[in-house]
């Protein structure tokens, strides 16, 4: 508890610290692994590592870390238009996705003199964590609609919004994580349509590389009320260095702006997205491999009978009865996945797809704590 006398920080009483993964430190020394034998996947990152390209421009860039980056990200931010065919103003560059979902939840869901109790967002069952919503301090003003077959139910969420005056902001994922769910571009934009323009529709494509036919971006060329929130973490094996972006109208891009930080975007992240989105053989490379090892892994549970969602991404859900106990059995022998209690899936596990060797240590290991 703090002091009595302590400042009072209004607005930070709901929050909580985020659960990270345990460290290798710590499983060597509560359980006595060997460091060889961890394996973690429980965060959705790039088993294969990152791009030969992204190294270099990072080697490159060593030389200039006592220099500021360009807090505008001018050249990355004309990159990634240029890649996605839209306008460079169109762009917002950030520290992750999550910082931008933050903003847009802070300047939708407050007022300029405080938070707007009345003020509603909507999103899916299953597509945000208890803790996400504590993380953006909405956890009030959260109206979460059922899901569909683990996957957003589109008109029931139409519905609600339009049976919502309150409503300002309405969170889609896809493909959704933890489920692996997929929308399809088409079923996207005629939701769109049904969705009023006061209200904010922000698509979270953080795994959009791994079904790139299903984005969302050219809507935000239609509507101004679309935001698409991109990450270089997953696909392209940035998770280390944090950077994701906004795809907007150039009006929103722009009020984006006046409320990010100003330096959103370090020199390394800077250089290493250019880089990674330059190596489009790299990528391509890596969606086939992720594939193949997902169709080894749904393989492996079906030989063991276990239930799982088919994913479009590179992780899976799995139902193996109780999450927390499989867990912690799985974390004792240096198996690291991720529990998904916060999501209400108390039964399942959520894990990554990793190297083939790390994937039959994850099958033989659970086929172990299940018998």
């Amino acid at each position: 508890m703090p002091p009595s006398d302590a400042p009072h920080l209004q607005g930070l009483d709901a929050l909580q610290v985020y659960e990270a993964d345990v460290t290798r430190e710590d499983i060597i020394r509560e359980y006595g692994v060997q460091a060889d034998d961890i394996v973690k996947l429980s965060s959705n990152e790039n088993p294969l590592g990152c791009s030969p390209h992204v190294t270099l421009a990072v080697a490159l860039q060593l030389g200039a870390l006592s220099r500021y980056p360009d807090g505008a990200g001018v050249t990355l931010r004309q990159y990634l238009g240029d890649f996605h065919g839209v306008s460079a103003d169109c762009v917002t560059l950030a520290n992750g996705g999550q910082d931008l979902l933050a903003l847009l939840a802070a300047a939708t869901l407050s007022t300029a003199d405080g938070k707007n109790q009345n003020a509603r967002m909507v999103y899916a069952q299953y597509a945000l964590s208890d803790y996400q919503l504590a993380s953006l301090n909405i956890t009030q003003q959260a109206v979460c609609v059922p899901a569909q077959q683990y996957g957003h139910d589109l008109a029931a969420m139409a519905e609600v919004i339009n049976a919502t005056p309150e409503c300002r902001l309405v969170l889609l994922a896809n493909p959704n994580n933890p489920t692996g769910t997929l929308l399809t571009a088409e079923a996207i934009a005629k939701f769109v349509a049904r969705v009023p323009s006061s209200v904010l529709v922000v698509i979270d494509e953080a795994y959009i590389e791994f079904t790139p036919k299903q984005t969302s971006v050219r809507l935000t060329q239609t509507f101004d009320n679309v935001v698409i929130l991109r990450t270089f973490s997953k696909a392209y094996g940035l998770a280390g260095l944090k950077i994701g972006y906004a795809i907007s109208s150039p009006v929103l891009a722009e009020l984006l702006k006046l409320s990010r930080q100003a330096m959103g975007a370090n020199v390394l992240a800077l250089a290493a997205a250019q880089a990674a989105l330059a190596d489009q053989t790299f990528l391509t490379d890596y969606l086939a491999f992720n594939a193949e090892q997902r169709q080894a892994l749904y393989k492996g549970l079906d030989s063991l009978g276990i239930e799982f969602v088919p994913s479009v991404a590179n992780f899976v859900m799995v139902n193996v009865g109780d999450g927390q106990t499989v867990y912690q059995a799985l974390l004792e022998q240096g198996i690291v996945v991720r529990v998904l209690s916060g999501y209400g899936l108390d039964a399942w596990i959520r894990v990554s797809v990793g190297l083939p060797e790390e994937n039959n240590r994850f099958l033989d290991t659970l086929a172990q704590v299940l018998a």
